[in-house]
This record gives C-alpha cells, structure tokens and sequence, in this order.
C-alpha cells in the first residue's frame, strides 16, 4: 500500500479555544480555519498531563503518564521507550523533529552534545528560543551572525542557576523578561524567529524526504510564555478590543489595579494571541509548500498542543494541577484529503492525547501493540460507527482527574474530592462535591475513574502455561 506521509504541527501551551474555527472571537488563525475546512476539527481533545514533558512523552508512546513513571517535568525519558518513530521505521519510514521535543530536562546542559535519537533519523532540537546553543541558535548564527544579541527570549531561571554554578557564559545577551504579562517585540527581523526556523527547516526535509513516506514534528515553541512575537502580528491585534473572560462575583472583586486588571489581561492576550497569529502564518506557508509539491493528498497533517494556559482564568497564569478545560483541553485538527470522509466537520465527541499513536497507525496499515493505552479513533475520522469515550484522564503528581460531558472529578492522594458541574458552571470555578444532592453523581464518577484505571492496566504478558 501507498502508506501516507505524517506531518505533527506541533504547539505548546495553545489552549482548545485559541482559534477561530472554534468560535473565538478576537483572535485571527485563516490557516488553521483553513485546516478545519479541509480537514477534520475534533473540539474535546484532552492530554494525559498538563505540563510540557509528561503531555509530550504521552502522546508519542501511547501510554499515561503514571504507566511511563513521568508525572512531572525534569525527568529524562529513557531511550529504551517505545515511541512512534520505533514503529514506523519497520515499515519505511524515516522520521524527524525539528524544534521542540522535550525528552531531557533542558536547564543543565550543554545543547551541543549529541541529543539521543529516540528512534528518529533526523534532530534538530531547539527546546526554548534563543536560551541553548542548540540547533535554533546555529541556524541563526548561519543566516545572519550578527543578530545573535536580538533572538533569546531571557533565561530560564533554573538555567540561569546551572550556568553561574558551571561558569558558563555563551557569549550573547539573554533579556530579564520570563514571564511579563504583556506583548513583547521580537528583537530581530520576522524570518528569524524560533517559529520561522522550525517551519523553514520542516520544509527542507520534506523537500529531502519526499520520495519516501516520512514522519516529522514540527515543534513550534509558541504560544508559551514569554509572549514574544514579530511586531506585524502584535499589531493585528488592538488591546482594547479584546474580550475578557468571565469572572464570578467572589473571583472578580479579588482583582485589582495590580493584579489581573482589564488592562493587564487584555495586554496578556494580545501578547498570546500575536505568536498564535504567527504559528498560524507559518502553518499556511507549509500548506502551501505541501499543496504545491502535490503532498497534500496523502499527508496526514495533524494540528495539536502539548497543554493550555489559564492566561488569567482562576487568577492564574501558565499550566498546571487541576487542569481546567483551558489547560487539558487543546485544539486537535487533522488533515487527509485520501482518508477523511466529509471534510469540514466539528466533531465533538472526547479524544485523548494516547489515542494518537494507534490512530496513526493504523491509517498507515500498522498492527497496533497491545501494550499500547490509547485506542484509535480512525472510524471517526473515516465518518464510520465509533463508540466514543465517556472520559478523558488527565494525571499529575498525586493527583487525577476525569472528565466526561459534563462533570469534571479531581482526586488527590490525600483523599480529598472536587467535583465541577460543567453545565451549570463550565469554568468550574465552585467545589459542590460536599454538597449531598451530588453524592450520587460524586459516587458515579468515583467508580467510572476505578473501573478506568482497572481497563488500562497492561500487565506483562506471560511467556508460556508456566
């Protein structure tokens, strides 16, 4: 068979709601309602964790977060795991990422050692902008030497900490800006930006790699904190027009000039929504790289995000434990002129990040592991009969939770419950598990996480009677 070509748009931090498909109403993404049109746009797509590493090593093995032993970030994956890459090269593919892939802690090392392969032939890894000596600051340094001192994005703290520790000094300027809650100008032309380097160096493989079926995650670092995005689409957006969320009565009058003001949340999301704005320029210039090379018919071109951002919901920035809609819940687009049937739907039926890997496979006419968590969801993408999950399962560090059409359970270890009423209060801003006329619902959704856990259980298969 003439198995399709994958291609991962892959962005970090982006939640469910930045985009316009989906009905937002401020922010502009033409490329990726693009990719709706002619794709399949799946609006209740949750990830296993709801930080970067967990969330990344789930999705492209298949498996949660707690099976993996990596619940949180700072845990090297171990090259012994079984990722996608493994699989389909037995089957002729060559695989690569370029950008972001977020396998090893990144603030205490030195990025010009050899990255491990994790079973793809070709790395270019650029986990932050402009932070590492990595690939990113090499193919800068190739263009345009000069600019070294206008493309990092400040240091991260704990990297700061390991290179005055080591004495280490790179030799170029790192800006103090981690986390500003406003908009900020990228400080060199618009072609160099981290964003233009993952999509300029997807195209150069595909273009080395079109005769032969090929996987490549392009690991877009936007729209993470800090917001730095080229001026052209800070502009497109005019702070004081950009819609705020709603807060209630007892969160909202815990705002102040200081702390979470219309002012500092319209500056925040104008910053968010310009690197969303870019990702989605340089998605187009792939479409239409893949349109004009004749790839489009049998690339899989899958849109997603490794986790979301509160940007100022529960008065609260970044990712994290209890993971809200806005954190867990992500954009999942895809794309497959051959494979799809009736393009252009939403569907809404609940998908997780583990059910990735046996999908893909099996659209490429793979067997699918057993020990694989996830299941696939290829006869929704073929318009088939498909059971649809009642949960998704998100996981952290002594906590879990589940949530179904309409109710969100948070359990942690030390037995307290939280229960959220997504239909009354689809925030989920108010507790109502001590409530008694939700004990049922409460009891339900405790025995419907047991009963899941139990099911995704993979002991190891035994090797004879024995």
């Amino acid at each position: 068979m003439d198995r399709p070509n994958i291609l991962l748009l892959y962005t970090d931090q982006q939640r469910w709601d930045a985009l316009g498909a989906s009905g937002h109403p401020d922010i502009q993404t033409p490329n990726l309602d693009r990719l709706c049109a002619e794709g399949l746009n799946c609006d209740h797509f949750f990830v296993q964790n709801p930080v970067c590493m967990p969330s990344r090593i789930s999705m492209l093995s298949g498996l949660y977060p707690s099976t993996l032993g990596i619940v949180r970030n700072g845990i090297t994956v171990s090259t012994d795991t079984v990722i996608l890459p493994h699989l389909l090269r037995n089957y002729g593919y060559h695989s690569a990422n370029m950008g972001k892939l977020h396998f090893l802690p990144h603030a205490n090392r030195d990025h010009r050692d050899p990255h491990p392969a994790y079973g793809f032939g070709h790395l270019e890894i650029s986990d932050e902008p402009g932070c590492y000596q990595d690939a990113y600051r090499a193919w800068v340094q190739r263009r345009a030497p000069g600019e070294m001192d206008s493309i990092s994005v400040g240091l991260p703290p704990a990297t700061e900490v390991w290179q005055r520790t080591m004495q280490v000094d790179d030799g170029i300027h790192h800006p103090e800006m981690r986390f500003p809650k406003e908009a900020i100008p990228f400080g060199s032309r618009d072609g160099l930006t981290h964003t233009a380097f993952v999509a300029e160096q997807t195209m150069a493989y595909v273009e080395r790699h079109r005769h032969e079926p090929f996987f490549c995650i392009a690991g877009f670092y936007s729209p993470h904190s800090p917001w730095v995005a080229p001026q052209s689409f800070i502009d497109l957006y005019d702070p004081q027009t950009l819609s705020l969320p709603t807060f209630p009565e007892d969160v909202d009058c815990r705002r102040s000039a200081d702390a979470y003001s219309d002012q500092e949340l319209r500056a925040a999301r104008q910053g968010y929504y310009a690197m969303v704005s870019e990702v989605d320029h340089h998605v187009g210039r792939i479409l239409d790289y893949l349109d004009a090379q004749g790839l489009a018919e049998n690339t899989i071109v899958i849109f997603t995000s490794d986790h979301g951002e509160w940007l100022g919901e529960h008065l609260r920035y970044g990712k994290g434990y209890p993971a809200h809609d806005c954190i867990s819940r992500v954009p999942f687009i895809v794309r497959w002129p051959m494979g799809i049937a009736r393009p252009g739907r939403t569907e809404h039926d609940i998908l997780e990040a583990v059910d990735v890997f046996p999908t893909l496979l099996d659209c490429a006419g793979i067997p699918v592991p057993g020990h694989l968590q996830g299941r696939s969801f290829l006869p929704l993408v073929e318009g088939r009969h498909s059971v649809p999950r009642q949960s998704a399962l998100t996981e952290g560090e002594g906590w879990k939770t589940v949530r179904t059409e309409t109710m969100r359970y948070v359990i942690e270890t030390s037995g307290r419950e939280s229960l959220f009423d997504l239909e009354a209060d689809p925030d989920a801003y108010y507790d109502i598990a001590g409530e008694p006329r939700f004990a049922e619902p409460l009891a339900q959704i405790r025995h419907h996480l047991l009963t899941r856990l139990l099911e995704q259980e993979r002991p190891r298969p035994r090797e004879w009677a024995y």
